[in-house]
């Protein structure tokens, strides 16, 4: 049996940025061990899954899949990037007639529309709680150091914690930040974090970017995750219950995501994915025998 594998970057219009996904497109049902070995050998972040849901699917004109996800390391519930990595192959690549697309996933239903030159995703959005510092305090030393933090708060649904810094800091603070994250795994006594979010306020005028992250899980074989939509489904709640606003913009170090806050608990999540691989890459398509 032979499976595409085919590398998109998401959340960009170039290639060779943004933040690169693995996708495989199954024919047929494939042995569960092999997920993981293939996500190992491809050594990103995450490598996506699309299968067939019923016999006479067809990847061209279907509208419905299965989709799952996995880092070199496991299995996770949910991947925001890998998601629009997998709609833009099946819209771009497999020329899918559908202008809506849906995924059964281990996060239940997960839309994909496909509008103008991007594509928007539903993901869940995700309440992070109030966290009591002093039992995660080693953990966010290991992460900031001594920079001031503003708040912290736990998301039991998707085991990440976030952690604010204080609006003093600007952009560059965060971008410019050293961290060493796999010192995490020691620092991190809980055993309930499994992804670390660092954020900070951004433009306080309205204009540009009304936050910026970055974010990390050595738990799951990723020391960090350029852009990332599971995290931004945490962000998106925590920030707009912040700054009352229901359409921000956010910032990823690099990249950039726009959201929509709906009222089913829900957030729109808008990207675009480099369609128009170079010649080489189109030639260098990885096929696993």
């Amino acid at each position: 049996m032979q499976i595409p594998v085919i590398t998109v970057d998401a959340f960009t219009n170039r290639p060779f940025s943004g933040n690169p996904a693995a996708v495989c497109l199954l024919e047929n049902d494939l042995d569960e061990d092999l997920h993981q070995k293939i996500a190992t050998e491809m050594n990103l972040s995450e490598t996506a899954f699309i299968r067939k849901l019923k016999p006479g699917d067809d990847f061209s004109k279907s509208s419905c899949f299965g989709l799952r996800w996995f880092t070199p390391a496991n299995e996770v519930p949910l991947c925001g990037h890998a998601t629009l990595a997998s709609a833009a192959v099946l819209f771009h690549v497999q020329k899918n007639t559908n202008s809506v697309l849906t995924f059964v996933t281990l996060s239940g239903e997960l839309k994909a529309r496909h509008v103008k030159d991007h594509i928007v995703l539903d993901l869940p959005l995700y309440t992070a709680y109030p966290q009591e510092l002093k039992e995660v305090e080693e953990l966010i030393k290991a992460a900031v150091g001594d920079m001031i933090v503003q708040d912290v708060r736990y998301s039991p649904d998707t085991k990440k914690l976030l952690v604010r810094l204080s609006d003093t800091y600007e952009r560059s603070v965060l971008e410019n930040l050293k961290v060493s994250a796999q010192h995490f795994l020691s620092a991190e006594k809980t055993g309930k974090v499994k992804g670390l979010i660092l954020t900070v306020k951004g433009n306080s005028s309205g204009k540009g970017h009304d936050f910026y992250s970055r974010y990390f899980s050595p738990w799951y074989g990723i020391l960090e995750d350029p852009v990332t939509g599971s995290a931004h489904a945490v962000l998106s709640s925590y920030w707009s219950e912040q700054l009352g606003k229901k359409e921000m913009l956010g910032g990823g170090i690099p990249g950039e995501y726009r959201h929509g806050i709906g009222v089913q608990q829900l957030y729109d999540l808008k990207g675009e994915c480099a369609s128009e691989m170079p010649e080489c890459l189109q030639r260098l398509l990885n096929e696993i025998l």
